[in-house]
């Protein structure tokens, strides 16, 4: 994506990360009416998720599944575990890696997903646009993180 100075590469509208930055606020701003109801930020939600297809896993692979460095997952997998939504252990295998699994009421929150997923029914593109745009950002995602 090169550009020259007359091209415009130092305007906001020429810039790709702005979008994905503006889009990304806004996106999770939808979420916010019913993760606020339950009592959830963005990132715990997104902690729930992983959890919720696999009900146990070590933070590792937490932190790899989210793109966060295990000290960001820290706090936020403490606070979780303070609302009584998981709990941290030791593996008995290997005492230096912590599993982290969902507890009864973090399971039950499965429940809330659709109500979740409604709230970004009508973003103005359609489902097809969705699919590709998904798979465009995965597509980048994985390059940049290698």
């Amino acid at each position: 994506m090169e550009q020259t100075e007359d091209e415009g590469y130092h305007k906001l509208d020429h810039q790709l990360c702005f979008p994905l930055y503006a889009a990304s606020r806004l996106v999770t701003k939808c979420y916010q009416p019913v993760l606020d109801e339950l009592g959830l930020t963005y990132p715990q939600y997104l902690v729930l998720m992983v959890l919720w297809e696999s009900d146990a896993v070590n933070l590792s692979r937490l932190s790899e599944r989210l793109k966060l460095q295990s000290n960001t997952l820290t706090p936020l997998l403490k606070r979780m575990e303070e609302l009584g939504l998981l709990t941290r252990q030791r593996s008995k295998q290997d005492e230096r890696s912590i599993i982290i699994a969902l507890t009864e009421k973090g399971k039950s929150l499965k429940s809330e997903v659709p109500r979740l997923q409604q709230q970004l029914m009508d973003i103005g593109i359609s489902k097809e646009e969705a699919i590709q745009l998904k798979g465009l950002l995965t597509k980048m995602i994985n390059y940049i993180s290698g």
